[in-house]
C-alpha cells in the first residue's frame, strides 16, 4: 500500500531549527519562525521566559503596526529592548501576532 505524504508534516520535517542566542545562550528555538523583512519572529511559547522581561518602550511600524519590547537578562548581563513583538499587529501583519523577533546583539542562526 502506498501511503500519501501530507505536505504540511513533511514541511515541519525538514523546517530547520532556528535558534536565537545571546550571551552564548539559547533564548529560543523553533522551526516554526515567520519571516518578515528578513527578521525570523518566534512563536512565544518558543522563548524561554526565565530570561525576558517585558520593557515600557513601544515602536511604530507604517505597516505592522505598535511593536512592545523585551530585555533579555543572561547570566546576570542585560541586552535592552533587543526583542520586540506586535500584541495588536495590523490587518497585513496578522501572522505575526504576538511572535518574537530580535536585534541588538541577539544571534538568530
Amino acid at each position: 500500500m502506498i501511503e500519501t505524504l501530507d505536505i504540511h508534516k513533511l514541511s515541519k520535517i525538514i523546517s530547520k531549527v532556528m535558534k536565537a542566542i545571546w550571551n552564548d545562550t539559547i533564548i529560543a528555538e523553533s522551526s516554526d519562525t515567520v519571516v518578515v523583512e528578513g527578521n525570523h519572529y518566534f512563536p512565544s511559547n518558543s522563548i524561554k521566559n526565565e530570561f525576558f522581561k517585558k520593557t515600557d518602550t513601544n515602536t511604530s511600524c507604517p505597516w505592522k503596526g505598535m511593536a512592545s519590547y523585551y530585555s533579555v537578562t543572561v547570566n546576570g548581563k542585560t541586552n535592552t529592548d533587543c526583542a520586540w513583538y506586535y500584541p495588536v499587529p495590523s490587518k497585513d501583519a496578522e501572522k505575526i501576532k504576538g511572535m518574537i523577533a530580535f536585534w541588538n546583539g541577539v544571534q538568530v542562526i
